[in-house]
């Protein structure tokens, strides 16, 4: 992969990471455009790595609410009064809410590198998942805030974050639906898509840098590798302040018309021939 094509895709997924787009359905998409393989081993490597640039870029922009979070936890483990504090609880169910994915992850890890890396999903995951998303938005009550988390909505949002598995589906937009769902306010279910993607991106890109490393050595390339992954985090970083500001005065609909338009063409190209889906 040479750099320039490095440097577009790290855009991408610092630009898709975080809105309910579907960061992992695009690149499949512009790597497939690109003539890459989307199913071999580097390539899948590659797509999970870049997303880590996406992780510091959050780490950055939350580093006061994380380090008062990570300090609130560890002082609530020793501390049975501790454990009494909001600041504990919510980091307790930040947590949580990010076991689900570590496991079926796991679970399923084969399928969702083989299988699942298939434009037909894409396209269909994103057009059946607009309908969610629109549910959830018209639908939501917004009475809760970040003070009124428990444990049983992280777990679900936990839960919900599983089908971004699938590509197309995006875990943002699964996280934020499912909060919206459980009565939180945008903003809060935005920041919730924000927190539960530190561990689970973090976690991919460290397996997949373990068990590929050599894949991506004689395939895309670490040059290549650690470009992308730059420019996720430049790109990212400013995703996020945007979409913070967005999601406080805005409803989700522009991400679900966008959602349909491009799944609607996805499944064209594939159904006329003009693009194979594998």
């Amino acid at each position: 992969m040479n750099l320039v094509e490095a440097i577009l895709l790290g855009v991408v997924e610092g630009l898709t990471e975080f809105l309910p787009i579907s960061s992992t359905g695009h690149l499949t998409v512009l790597e497939k455009l690109l003539g890459y393989k989307i199913d071999d081993p580097d390539i899948t490597a590659f797509t999970a790595i870049i997303q880590f640039g996406a992780v510091v870029a959050t780490l950055l922009f939350f580093r006061v609410d994380i380090a008062r979070m990570l300090v609130a936890f560890f002082r609530g483990l020793g501390d049975a009064e501790q454990r009494k504090g909001g600041e504990f609880k919510f980091a307790w169910a930040v947590a949580l809410g990010s076991i689900p994915l570590g496991i079926v992850g796991l679970l399923f890890k084969d399928t969702i590198e083989t299988t699942l890396r298939n434009l037909w999903f894409v396209g269909g995951a994103l057009i059946l998942w607009s309908f969610v998303m629109l549910l959830a938005d018209r639908t939501a009550t917004q009475v809760r805030d970040e003070s009124r988390v428990t444990w049983k909505d992280t777990l679900i949002i936990g839960l919900a974050q599983c089908l971004a598995l699938i590509p197309g589906v995006s875990r943002s937009g699964a996280t934020m639906s499912a909060g919206l769902l459980r009565g939180l306010d945008r903003v809060t279910a935005t920041k919730l898509a924000f927190y539960l993607s530190i561990p689970a991106l973090t976690g991919a890109g460290v397996l997949q840098t373990v068990t590929r490393f050599d894949e991506i050595a004689d395939g895309v390339g670490w040059p290549a590798t650690i470009t992308a992954t730059v420019a996720s985090f430049v790109v990212a970083y400013a995703a996020v302040a945007w979409l913070l500001r967005f999601v406080a005065h805005h409803t989700y609909t522009v991400f679900i018309v966008y959602r349909l338009v491009l799944g609607g063409v996805i499944i064209v190209l594939l159904a006329s021939g003009a693009v194979a889906s594998t």
